[in-house]
């Protein structure tokens, strides 16, 4: 070959974006995604039907007597009691929310906006604590009120977060003092 045509052949540039194969990495990672959030989501459905057998969420009754404590913050969730990672589904426990909590007499009311409210009565409160994780969410020490109740026959410790922490402490003594002077009354 001649200088001139080596010459011209090594002016090309070579060619910089094979598009198709770029678009094919694309679409193979979008569906390798998507992939992932159904099974997140398959996997979420599962522990809920596995945990099919807890008894529907009781409501608050129509006179729940004048509060003691109020607290405005979060709901991080609830587990079986003890067990800090085995998350609650069923019933709309897993969600987390802000919520609205209210003390009385009569219970524990939990107000969660866009999602299901619940309410525990005196009764089945059995322990509150400061903690510091629940559900996978971690928290600084003594950071979450953990409050543990009976429903069914299941013990389900439930998370809470106030949006002024230093309100937790009287929560607990509080929910304690309520908890032992019920069973001082059985």
């Amino acid at each position: 070959m001649t200088p001139v045509i080596l010459l011209a052949e090594a002016r090309k540039s070579a060619e910089v974006t094979d598009w198709g194969a770029r678009i094919g990495w694309l679409v193979g990672l979008v569906l390798f995604i998507a992939l992932v959030y159904w099974l997140m989501r398959e996997g979420w459905k599962w522990r809920g039907t596995l945990q099919s057998d807890l008894p529907a969420l009781p409501g608050a009754p129509e006179e729940t007597g004048p509060v003691k404590l109020s607290m405005i913050g979060r709901y991080h969730g609830s587990t079986t009691a003890g067990q800090w990672l085995d998350r609650i589904v069923a019933h709309g426990l897993g969600t987390r929310s802000r919520v609205e909590l209210t003390l009385t007499d009569r219970g524990l009311e939990v107000d969660r906006p866009g999602a299901t409210d619940f309410f525990v009565p005196t009764a089945a409160l059995r322990e509150a604590r400061l903690d510091k994780g629940i559900a996978g969410k971690v928290l600084t020490e003594g950071g979450l009120l953990v409050v543990t109740w009976a429903h069914g026959d299941k013990l389900i410790d439930s998370g809470f977060r106030s949006d002024h922490a230093a309100e937790h402490t009287a929560w607990v003594d509080t929910l304690n003092q309520m908890i032992n002077d019920t069973e001082g009354a059985r």
